[in-house]
Parts: structure tokens; C-alpha cells; sequence
């Protein structure tokens, strides 16, 4: 059982555009009675996920409970960021009940779990729970691995042999430290998907767990706040494929931000980002647009080719109507000139 005397933080872990951010918006409208606040994990230097959920702001989580580390993984600078960012939110008042920490996508949850056992804040704060969102339709077309079946029978025929991607170290860890994994985006999986995916996330995790199907991040608050897990207490008990290893990084990946002038209209904007998503083998685009005409600023995200858009708020009358796109790949995919070039033909400045 959980120290009920600490302060409870929940781990909201899950792989690019799996969902974090659309969960963490749904609880900071409805958070069961409690005063939450939200620490935003970005890979890259625009924070476009923090940006989103303080347009969500409440009374319960106002913007000032909301903090941003853009730029690196927060596992990797827990001295410099973390704690002095856990620090802060203790200091807020009225004090919050309970503090929600988005990972980015490509952060490994063990090192996280591991800073609460510094001094500074483990006699302070426990980790209630790790909450894992998958994908469905990802998980079901194994994207984690190039061929899933291969992979599984070489690995039973030659122990010596990897055959994992990066990605699916990723996916596999973010599991082995999960308490309960959310099924996202069960819609676009469909029946046949989303019994896939349980195969496929039960063969994977070291342990049974409790995977909840979720559509658009809704979810009751009491099914994953309050889990008391005290997570911190039972490393051993959550394997990483970096166990024993010093230090990790991510050189796998990489990041640019590119400007969006005023583009002049959102569909063909989404069309551009499909195809360069599939040329260039992009993993994740999130950012904002001005759109020609109109007053509301376009949200855009995207999973690899399937891409997202929507109107998300007015633009302000003093905001500069600059647009920008922050792109995810594996390392030594991007071309960012090719993609400024690309990005060109369907802006109107």
C-alpha cells in the first residue's frame, strides 16, 4: 500500500500520438474532486503539448499548476529539471492532491521511476501508478517490430540474436512498468484490431495487467488515480531492456521545428503532411497552423502517415499568426531542407 501521507503522481507513459496529452486533457476536466497538476515532457523545443492543455485550464488545474520541460527527457536530467520542478508544484498554493507527469514518447519510464527514490522528494512524494496508453491500431499492425512473427520465432530458435528496434525497446519498457495500459483509438482498430493488441500487449508484459479500451481519452478518473501502486517500492518487480546499463539517450530519434507560414487551407496542408509522413518514414508531426480567412488557429498531429486536424482556439488579436511543426524521426531521416522545400508550395506568404 501507498504512504497516504505523500503526495500521489501518476506516470502517463505510451508511445508517439498514442494519446497522453488528449487523457491528461479529459482529467483536467473532470478530475474526481481533485486539485491536479500536469508536468509536460516534450521532445523538442516547442512545447505544443503544454501550450494545448493550458488552453484546458480549470479552477482544479489552473495554467500556473501546468509545467513544461521542453527539450530533453526528463529521466535524463533529474536533478537539473525534475526535482526542482516537483519542488515547485509542492510549494503551490493551495497544494495540489495529485500531479500528472507526461512522458514524452520516447522517454524510458524506469529512470523516471527511479528519481523518486532520491532523497529530496521520496520521503515527499510516491508514484500512484504507471498508466501505459497503447495505440490499438499501431499495436495490431506491429509497428514495434518490422515483422512481429519473425521476430518472436528467431528469438525462440537463437537466445544470442536481437532482433528488437528501438521502438519496440520503447513500447516493450513503457509495458514493464505499467500498472494499467489504456487502448487508444479502439475505433480505428475495430474488433478485429483491438483482440490483436491484447494478444499482443498480454505476450509482451512481464505480468497480467488490466487493459481498458478508451475513445478520445475519456476515462473515469477513479479507474487510474488512486491505484496507490507506490511504484518507487517495486523496481525489480518492472524489467527494462536497460537494466544494469549506466546512463541512455536517444540518439535514435531526432527533432526540428519547422516555421508554417499562413497556409491556405487545412486540407490540403493534412494531404502534404500525409505523403511527406510516408517519403521521409516520419514518426510523429504536432504543431499549428494559420489558415487563410480564418480566425481559429489549426491544431495538426500526426502518427506516421495518419494525420489529425482541428480548429483548437481564436487566435489572439496581439499573437503573430506564425505557424510551426515540430517533426519526429529515427536518426539520420531527416532533411530538414528537403522538408522546408516540400512545406513551400502550400503556404500563401
Amino acid at each position: 500500500m501507498s504512504d497516504l501521507s505523500k503526495l500521489p503522481v501518476t506516470v502517463i507513459t505510451g508511445f508517439l500520438g498514442s494519446g497522453k496529452t488528449t487523457l491528461i486533457s479529459h482529467l483536467m476536466q473532470n478530475p474526481g474532486g481533485r486539485r491536479l497538476a500536469v508536468v509536460v515532457n516534450e521532445f523538442g523545443d516547442v512545447g505544443v503539448d503544454g501550450e494545448i492543455l493550458r488552453g484546458c485550464a480549470i479552477p482544479d488545474c489552473p495554467a500556473e499548476n501546468i509545467v513544461e520541460l521542453a527539450n530533453g527527457c526528463i529521466c535524463c536530467t533529474v536533478a537539473d529539471d525534475f526535482i526542482p520542478t516537483i519542488e515547485a508544484l509542492m510549494k503551490l498554493e493551495p497544494r495540489p492532491d495529485h500531479i500528472l507527469i507526461e512522458t514524452s514518447g520516447l522517454a524510458l519510464p524506469k529512470p523516471l521511476l527511479k528519481a523518486f527514490d532520491w532523497p529530496e522528494i521520496r520521503a515527499k512524494i510516491t508514484v500512484d501508478g504507471v498508466i501505459a496508453l497503447a495505440d490499438a491500431e499501431a499495436v495490431a499492425a506491429g509497428r514495434f517490430a518490422p515483422d512481429v512473427a519473425k521476430v518472436d520465432a528467431q528469438r525462440a530458435a537463437d537466445d544470442s540474436i536481437d532482433h528488437e528496434t528501438p521502438l519496440s525497446e520503447v513500447f516493450e519498457d513503457q509495458l514493464s512498468c505499467a500498472d494499467i495500459v489504456l487502448l487508444t483509438k479502439p475505433d480505428l482498430a475495430g474488433p478485429d484490431g483491438i483482440a490483436r493488441a491484447r494478444e499482443i500487449i498480454a505476450a509482451e508484459a512481464p505480468r497480467p495487467l488490466p487493459v481498458v479500451e478508451v475513445a478520445e481519452g475519456v476515462v473515469d478518473a477513479r479507474v487510474i488515480l488512486g491505484l496507490e501502486a507506490a511504484a518507487e517500492n517495486d523496481l525489480d518487480a518492472r524489467p527494462s531492456h536497460h537494466d544494469g546499463a549506466p546512463e541512455h539517450d536517444h540518439d535514435e530519434f531526432e527533432s526540428i521545428v519547422l516555421p508554417l507560414p499562413v497556409v491556405p487551407d487545412a486540407a490540403g496542408l493534412a494531404a502534404l503532411l500525409e505523403r511527406l509522413a510516408r517519403e521521409h518514414d516520419i514518426l510523429r508531426i504536432k504543431g499549428y497552423a494559420a489558415v487563410s480567412g480564418k480566425p481559429m488557429r489549426l491544431l495538426v498531429q500526426a502518427v506516421g502517415a495518419r494525420v489529425r486536424h482541428q480548429y483548437d482556439r481564436m487566435w489572439s488579436a496581439d499573437e503573430p499568426r506564425n505557424g510551426q511543426l515540430v517533426v519526429i524521426a529515427e536518426h539520420d531521416r531527416l532533411d530538414a531542407a528537403a522538408l522546408r522545400a516540400a512545406l513551400a508550395p502550400v503556404t500563401a506568404g
